[in-house]
């Protein structure tokens, strides 16, 4: 019995409009499906990363904030591999996307930084 891959992520976000431009839009994630679950007054976009279904964006009617801190137990951040982290940050910048000066792990001296989503995820790019 073995685990094959990492199927999707899944993201919950308070303003659909908003989030939707910033994944599809910015960070260019293929819409694969979008439906509107009139039930559940709920949006959920199925989103493709490269061709591969990964990421999924719910909406809901006002949902908590997450009490989120770096360190905390969970889910910590979400990371995408870039080819060049200097134009990424160049790029988010002209979006007003601030990011954080680039860092080099440490063990694999790879380049990465952090930046925002409109709800305040971290996400990671990490320069191949």
């Amino acid at each position: 019995m073995k685990l094959n891959r990492v199927h999707h992520i899944a993201i919950i976000c308070s303003d659909y409009k908003k989030s939707r431009l910033f994944y599809v839009d910015i960070l260019g994630l293929q819409v694969l499906r979008e439906v509107y679950r009139k039930e559940r007054q709920s949006y959920k976009l199925d989103l493709g990363v490269n061709g591969s279904y990964q990421v999924e964006l719910f909406s809901f009617p006002n949902p908590p904030e997450r009490q989120s801190y770096s360190e905390a137990a969970g889910l910590r951040h979400l990371a995408f591999e870039v080819e060049d982290i200097e134009e990424w940050t160049t790029y988010l910048l002209a979006r007003d996307i601030k990011a954080e000066p680039v860092q080099i792990d440490p063990y694999t001296n790879k380049r990465f930084t952090f930046f925002k989503d409109p709800d305040g995820l971290p996400i990671e790019i990490y320069e191949a």
